[in-house]
């Protein structure tokens, strides 16, 4: 390895630390340090090899001018090498050795290693702050509310895409571009959309990643209320998911008797499954050219939104459409005694149904299980009369007289969830749509959503597509929906609901 490869390779180790947030591990150290002591080696030999000859005393001037011209290359080859300047070393008569001795000692300054124990500390450069003060610039001027905003993005908040391409641009070093056409500056930049360093698409990608991690952040959606959220490492279909059975009860020993052996059973659970779910955005040539940022900044983030509001909508399609689950069976079913058979509206005596037979669920090994009633799912619509139900503390009797409210007691317990998809999944306003009483979670299970190791935001990436006029990205996210166990929710078919402009 070069000396060249090896403070490369350096750099490589403190950048990727850098990026991750973290320090150098024990492994990235040493190869750090050795790294460290082979620089230096090469150096102190090369010192030795290809020091510059000193002119022989008393001679000639063209063998000084030889030793002269010898100085001047190593020198300037060496500079080139790391980036520097080679005049201050070749005005300053500087000998190799000299030269070589500040070229290392301004190396290690500016590639010092992290501490064993610390953090990176990596100052950002000019070029980096442009990006990130310009992508956050970007996101606010869509409206979209940055937390801490990176240093000079509200001053570059006016800034038009041609205009940060430019100002992109010309710190790469091109000149003359104001004069060119948003033709001619989308050309440029497009050229640079495949290239990992070049600063305009590393500024598109900023303000995507904001956009949309606030657009998954701030979607109304209920599903994670009212489901449990699991993790799975790959896509492999994770069938070896058992339940341990109840320890056998304590059976009386008569005295000098022998106690008997115990022998637990268990139960297979449903299998779950991770799939890919994504869409692609474009943004064109003419949304550059007109300056249409809400395709960096608002498509994003409603993308981000899809993401969560599809796995809202197919949780409620389970709830819903019924379908057979693990054993078979149709999730809410006789066989299953989570099902009202007759469907009602919101009343004292259906809720204390739905409460009772919630309560007298047994486990897979027929053991009485107790779970207490912790959340109500409702379409819009039903909530009214949930609230005047658990927060009256009293109700009226057949003879027009005030009892206790036995739901009253409940009112802290169970919370209540209204959920609009129901009503489009049922149809609207007019048709029958169904509601349930669901356990707590940490007495049972019932729905849970995997994802990948537990990523719940989706990724996003810049994609190429040879032939497509415009920067595209790839937005994706995996996860699997599975029902774990139909004991942690009763379903009461519902009635009909009236339209509130009816």
């Amino acid at each position: 390895m070069s000396l060249k490869q090896m403070i490369q390779r350096q750099q490589e180790l403190l950048n990727a630390a850098k990026t991750a947030g973290r320090e150098l591990t024990a492994e990235e150290q040493e190869e750090f340090d050795s790294l460290q002591r082979q620089i230096e080696t090469e150096l102190a030999a090369g010192g030795k090899e290809g020091g510059n000859p000193e002119p022989p005393a008393g001679g000639d001037s063209q063998s000084i001018r030889a030793a002269e011209r010898s100085r001047i290359r190593e020198i300037e080859t060496m500079c080139s090498h790391f980036g520097m300047d080679a005049r201050e070393f070749v005005d300053g008569g500087h000998s190799v050795e000299r030269a070589r001795e500040e070229v290392m000692k301004r190396l290690m300054e500016k590639r010092k290693p992290i501490p064993q124990g610390g953090r990176a500390d990596v100052t950002a450069d000019a070029a980096d702050k442009f990006r990130a003060a310009a992508g956050d610039a970007l996101v606010m001027r869509a409206g979209i509310e940055v937390t801490s905003p990176a240093e000079g993005a509200r001053e570059l908040m006016g800034m038009s895409l041609r205009d940060m391409a430019i100002e992109s641009l010309t710190a790469e070093g091109q000149t003359g571009l104001n004069r060119r056409s948003s033709e001619e500056i989308y050309s440029l930049v497009s050229r640079q959309f495949f290239n990992p360093t070049a600063a305009f698409p590393a500024i598109l990608d900023n303000a995507i990643n904001k956009a949309y991690v606030e657009g998954h952040k701030k979607v109304a959606v209920t599903f994670d209320r009212w489901t449990k959220k699991g993790s799975l490492k790959d896509f492999k279909t994770a069938d070896n998911y058992y339940l341990a059975g109840p320890a056998g009860e304590f059976l009386e020993v008569p005295e000098g008797g022998e106690l008997k052996a115990d022998v637990p059973g268990d139960a297979k659970r449903p299998t779950r499954r991770l799939k890919t779910y994504g869409r692609q955005f474009t943004l064109t040539r003419q949304a550059f050219i007109n300056d249409d940022i809400d395709l960096v900044t608002r498509i994003p983030a409603r993308y981000a939104a899809s993401a969560r509001k599809t796995i809202n909508k197919q949780c409620c399609q389970i709830m819903v459409n019924n379908p057979a689950i693990y054993d078979g069976t149709p999730l809410f079913s006789a066989a299953h005694g989570n099902l009202v058979l007759t469907g009602t509206g919101i009343t004292q005596a259906s809720m204390q149904i739905m409460i009772m037979a919630l309560q007298t669920q047994k486990d897979e090994f027929g053991e009485a299980i107790i779970v207490r009633p912790a959340k109500i799912l409702v379409p819009v619509g039903y909530a009214f009369d949930m609230y005047t139900m658990f927060y009256s503390p009293t109700i009226s009797t057949s003879d027009n007289t005030q009892a206790v409210n036995p739901l009253y007691r409940y009112r802290e317990q169970i919370e209540i969830i209204e959920e609009p998809t129901f009503n489009a999944l049922c149809g609207g306003f007019g048709k029958v749509m169904p509601w349930f009483l669901l356990g707590a979670a940490d007495d049972t299970d019932f729905i849970e959503v995997d994802y990948l190791n537990g990523q719940e935001i989706p990724t996003i990436r810049r994609m190429e597509t040879p032939g497509t006029l415009g920067f595209v990205w790839d937005i994706y996210l995996d996860w699997g929906i599975s029902v774990m166990d139909f004991r942690g929710a009763i379903k009461n078919p519902g009635t009909v609901i009236s339209s509130p402009l009816a």
